[in-house]
C-alpha cells in the first residue's frame, strides 16, 4: 500500500465508487424552474396583499393601529417579505415533490 505526505492510505481512497454530479439531482427535478416559478408566485401575491392593504384597494379597515417605527407601510412591507419567502418556498417545495413523484412512477413504467 502507498502512502501519501498526510499517511493516509491511498487504497482506500481509490476504491471508493465514483459519485454521481451532485446537480443530477437538481437537473432531475427541474429545480432551477421550480425555484424561478415560486419565487415569481411568491413575489406576486405579497406585492397583490400589499398593495391592497396599503392603498385600502378594498376599502378602508375597521380599526386603527398606530406604526411607530417603519410606519404602516414598513411594517407591512416587511409582511409582504415573509409572504413572499414563504409562498415561495412552499411552492417550490410542492413542484420538486410533484417532479420527484413523477419521476419514481416513470421509472416504475419502465421496469
Amino acid at each position: 500500500m502507498s502512502r501519501d505526505d498526510h499517511g493516509a492510505d491511498r487504497a482506500a481512497t481509490d476504491e471508493r465508487p465514483e459519485r454521481p454530479p451532485a446537480d443530477g439531482l437538481a437537473d432531475a427535478l427541474s429545480l432551477r424552474r421550480n425555484v424561478a416559478v415560486g419565487v415569481a408566485t411568491g413575489v406576486l401575491l405579497a406585492a397583490a396583499t400589499y398593495l391592497v392593504r396599503v392603498f385600502e384597494l378594498l376599502g378602508p379597515f375597521v380599526g386603527t393601529r398606530d406604526y411607530p417605527v417603519l410606519g404602516a407601510e414598513g411594517y407591512f412591507l416587511l409582511l409582504a417579505f415573509v409572504l413572499a419567502a414563504t409562498t415561495a418556498l412552499l411552492v417550490t417545495t410542492l413542484l420538486a415533490l410533484r417532479s420527484a413523484v413523477g419521476l419514481v412512477r416513470e421509472d416504475r413504467r419502465t421496469q
